[in-house]
């Protein structure tokens, strides 16, 4: 399923591909009611929070959303249908923390280098981005195996960022109840509006 961006920050701007296509077995083996991506964080899904900062970040996105055996193939399906994009940001769709800024940081990295990871604090993170040219490449993606060997063959460039958002994927009720406190302090640090 294919979606219209909210807004486009630019032309030629990379394609977000959002992946939700997995079984989610690790979070309902911990406990969880539903799959991770459907339970409930703060009164919306973790699905709906990962969309809110895609279309915040002003780029155009694609919602990977078919069963397909594995990542490699979940990913090489949403390149292949966004075949005109002049770039891609392979976005898990279970990080509902990531923040819009490292989106667009990641997205300005491609500008100038094939291949961009995010990194909080040591950790690789998630969106990766991928210019064009490793289109094919990632086309070609199966199985389990999501695109590090496309991220190796490009010698990726790694950017640092101050987004917790990024490594803190949901795979257990744990990680869920984490993303809540985490949640919680970025609404304490703001403030009251």
């Amino acid at each position: 399923m294919s979606s219209v961006p909210d807004v486009v920050i630019e032309l030629g701007a990379p394609t977000v591909i959002v992946l939700a296509s997995g079984r989610g077995e690790r979070f309902i083996a911990s406990g969880g009611p539903t799959h991770k991506l459907q339970a409930l964080l703060e009164g919306q899904t973790v699905l709906a929070h990962t969309l809110a900062a895609v279309r915040a970040s002003g780029l155009p996105w694609h919602l990977e959303d078919a069963g397909h055996a594995g990542m490699g193939d979940s990913i090489s399906a949403a390149v292949r249908a966004t075949s005109g994009a002049q770039g891609w940001l392979i976005l898990p769709g279970d990080l509902p923390l990531v923040e819009a800024q490292t989106l667009r940081a990641v997205a300005a990295a491609l500008a100038h280098h094939p291949a961009v990871v995010p990194v909080f604090q040591g950790q690789r993170g998630h969106p990766v981005g991928f210019a064009r040219r490793c289109g094919p490449a990632l086309a070609q993606l199966s199985g389990d195996k999501g695109a590090g060997s496309v991220l190796r063959a490009q010698s990726a460039i790694e950017i640092m960022v101050n987004d917790e958002g990024c490594v803190a994927d949901i795979d257990t009720l744990t990680d869920l109840q984490r993303a809540s406190q985490l949640l919680a302090g970025r609404r304490s640090a703001v403030g009251p509006r």
